[in-house]
This record gives structure tokens, sequence and C-alpha cells, in this order.
């Protein structure tokens, strides 16, 4: 996603992003050491998702 895209959420809609990007990191780290994951390129784009979440949610509070 794009920060624009994050910053028309609210600081609740945030908090529910950052647990599902979480939730998401999980289970691509679970499919990487399992050997099942294809897209290895996702889990970089995935933790910069978190750092831009982190960070609206930072400017916001």
């Amino acid at each position: 996603m794009k920060t624009k895209e994050f910053q028309d959420l609210s600081v609740s809609d945030l908090q529910k992003k950052a647990d599902e990007l979480h939730q998401e990191l999980f289970n691509l780290r679970f499919q990487l050491h399992t050997g099942h994951l294809e897209n290895t390129a996702r889990i970089p784009k995935i933790r910069k998702d978190i750092a831009r979440v982190k960070t609206m949610l930072q400017a916001k509070q």
C-alpha cells in the first residue's frame, strides 16, 4: 500500500492493519521455512508496509 492510503485511516484502523500485516508476515515466514513460499519478494514489502503503518500511528498520536 502507499503512504497516502494509510493517511486516510483512523488510529484504530491503523492498529488493525498493523495486526493484519504482522499476521501475514508470520504466515509468509512460516511458508518460507517449510518451503512453500513462491514469491519471496513479498516479505520485504510487508515489512515496509508495517513500518509505514507504525510511522503513521506515531504521527497521529
